[in-house]
């Protein structure tokens, strides 16, 4: 009888908990989350973070970050928040905008008992708007519907945030990201590092290359790689200039003709590449996950660094959980909030 009423207790709490989340965030512009009852799901349990107050010298500038949620990326997720709220200045002044394509309440309700003191609101991707333009790529989680939310969040954000950073969930920064939110775009759409030594072409097929009419495409501009898990994002200019609807023509192509090889990445590149505000490369120490296919350890690029960013195959928290972590997996460590990790533990 006492294991039946605790059974009811617990999901009385999970229900006025998420009841809550789908009230605050509706009332300052997220959508409103509907209650789905389903079974509990295996979601990590995370330890609360500390109250992170704005320094004496805060104004009231909003600095808006845009990220996606998913449960296989909650733990970083957790950490990158972390991180970011750790090392800066204001962070009262940061506003959290996470784009979810599948409900899973515990997922939200994780967000708010770890992060009490956050603001933050919930949007929903539906990810029927790309599900007929996906190409398979060489790796499966590229694949994932949500990796291709940041091509339509100029749709998603509301028409009042002029301005986003938009960051993927396998990294860490380590320096007051209000100097990112402040470079100048210059009239750019899109400021993001970017590597002009980089082999540009091989970023896309021979057939794109060798079609005379498609590898005209870079005529006027000289295109360098630049990766989209760290961009600073002007969302009225988006809109202004039609960019996702020309991402979404080129993913058509690919679809016809198979012009490259990784996920959301080479539209963008064809769109914007050359034609964008480079920043410095500390703002992406990218590549720490390794290898797309096999994910072998990676050292960090020589210079100073303000963001650790685990590209590629390789997760850190898998890594350190599997007690077999590359040395840059320690950097991350520090930030995780997983309440079972073992390597805290062993701290």
């Amino acid at each position: 009888m006492a294991s039946c009423a605790s059974s009811l207790l617990l999901g009385l709490l999970s229900f006025l908990i998420v009841a809550n989340i789908a009230s605050s965030s509706s009332s300052s512009g997220g959508i409103r989350l509907s209650i789905i009852r389903k079974p509990f799901a295996a979601v990590p349990v995370f330890r609360e973070a500390p109250a992170f107050r704005n320094g004496d010298s805060c104004g009231l500038q909003r600095i808006h970050i845009v990220m996606t949620l998913d449960a296989n990326y909650l733990r970083g997720t957790m950490a990158a928040v972390l991180s970011i709220l750790q090392h800066s200045t204001c962070p009262e002044n940061m506003e959290f905008h996470f784009l979810w394509s599948r409900f899973e309440r515990e997922v939200f309700s994780s967000i708010k008992s770890t992060f009490p003191y956050l603001n933050f609101k919930f949007y929903r991707f539906d990810s029927n708007r790309v599900r007929g333009k996906i190409s398979k790529s060489i790796r499966q989680a590229l694949d994932q519907p949500l990796n291709y939310a940041r091509i339509y969040l100029a749709d998603i954000i509301p028409s009042d945030v002029k301005r986003v950073i938009y960051l993927d969930s396998d990294l860490v920064v380590v320096d007051d990201i209000a100097k990112l939110w402040e470079v100048d775009l210059e009239e750019k759409v899109l400021a993001a590092p970017e590597y002009c030594h980089a082999n540009f072409t091989n970023y896309f097929s021979n057939l794109f290359w060798l079609d005379p009419v498609l590898a005209k495409t870079f005529h006027g501009r000289r295109p360098c790689y630049f990766n989209t898990g760290v961009m600073v994002v002007d969302v009225e200019k988006w809109r202004q200039g039609g960019i996702t609807q020309k991402v979404e023509e080129w993913m058509t192509v690919q679809k016809q003709k198979r012009i490259y090889h990784l996920g959301s990445l080479p539209p963008f590149l064809l769109v914007l590449a050359g034609n964008i505000k480079g920043v410095d490369h500390r703002w992406n120490q990218h590549g720490l996950g390794g290898d797309n296919m096999e994910g072998k350890c990676r050292s960090l690029h020589p210079g100073p660094i303000s963001l650790l960013h685990w590209s590629g195959k390789g997760k850190p928290w898998l890594r350190l959980d599997s007690r077999k972590p590359c040395i840059v997996d320690h950097l991350w460590a520090p930030y995780d909030l997983y309440r079972s990790s073992m390597h805290a533990l062993e701290e």
